[in-house]
């Protein structure tokens, strides 16, 4: 059985008629970045594939790491309370820290999974401080926490989950966990299966900037810079990928995860990439901008 935190150079081992061997991960295995699989019967792939998952996962519970970071020290503990009772009736296991600055928070070196981050604190903001912390590769789910609904536009730019507005209503906040613990739980199936001839390979969704396809070719540009081709219609393609994923153009797919900014029919595309937006998607594109940050 594997857990996470299991290091492992290599793995190779044969799960019904699935052959597996490769680089020790998926998400949460920090020592797995690559796994390639032969398979011999393809019908048993899914069913195999999702035991060795749960075995990886240990079944899929984890103690979540959370954060709060507000200069107000009643809403501080009003989120804190909030946050106890909502994962209190998952039966789920956190931990919770608090901040009252920006500053503390980016002194702060253990794991977050959540971030609940007020917006106007003084000294360095909460835009700032989301900023810098995803330059450190701050990878968790982020929560702003805000008196202006008019900030939602710069919280795509830092890749935030969600935002609410103070003064918090339980309804919304409620609303808002059950999205974030729904893609929690779901996070282990957030994978793509493609296949090259005989062996194929996993790779998780969120690791994948953007695809094109070029002379029937498709090509998957990871976070890694690594870039996989093969043989699909993006059509296909399209229809395996999640709500965080646009056809912006006949010929890209873009996950909206790695957008930083649209101008002028370009989506300007983390690690500088710049991607068209044909002007038939363009009148959508900032729509499902908004609709993915409350849908995803």
């Amino acid at each position: 059985m594997f857990t996470p935190g299991h290091t492992l150079d290599s793995i190779s081992l044969k799960l019904g008629n699935i052959i597996f061997c490769g680089d020790a991960a998926m998400n949460g295995f920090p020592s797995m970045k690559r796994i390639t699989i032969w398979i011999e019967d393809k019908k048993a792939f899914q069913s195999s594939w999702n035991v060795l998952l749960a075995d990886m996962t240990g079944g899929g519970d984890k103690m979540i790491h959370i954060a709060i970071c507000d200069d107000e020290t009643c809403m501080s503990d009003t989120i804190r309370k909030m946050v106890s009772d909502f994962f209190g009736m998952k039966n789920t296991e956190i931990t919770i820290v608090q901040f009252s600055s920006g500053e503390e928070l980016l002194s702060y070196e253990k794991s977050i999974d959540i971030l609940f981050l007020d917006i106007q604190m003084k000294d360095i903001d909460g835009m700032e401080t989301a900023r810098m912390l995803r330059k450190r590769k701050f990878e968790g789910f982020l929560i702003f926490i805000t008196i202006l609904k008019e900030m939602v536009f710069q919280c795509f730019e830092v890749q935030a989950y969600d935002y609410l507005v103070k003064p918090i209503e339980e309804r919304y906040f409620i609303k808002t966990m059950e999205r974030l613990y729904a893609s929690i739980q779901n996070a282990s199936e957030a994978n793509l299966l493609v296949r090259r001839g005989y062996e194929s390979r996993i790779i998780s969704l969120q690791d994948i900037v953007f695809g094109e396809i070029i002379d029937r070719k498709v090509y998957l540009h990871l976070t890694s810079s690594e870039v996989i081709d093969f043989y699909d219609r993006i059509e296909h393609l399209e229809q395996q990928l999640d709500q965080r994923f646009f056809r912006c153009h006949r010929s890209y797919l873009i996950n909206l995860k790695y957008l930083k900014s649209y101008k002028k029919g370009i989506a300007y595309m983390e690690g500088g990439k710049e991607i068209p937006v044909s002007r038939l998607r363009s009148k959508e594109f900032s729509s499902v901008i908004l609709q993915y940050m409350k849908s995803m």
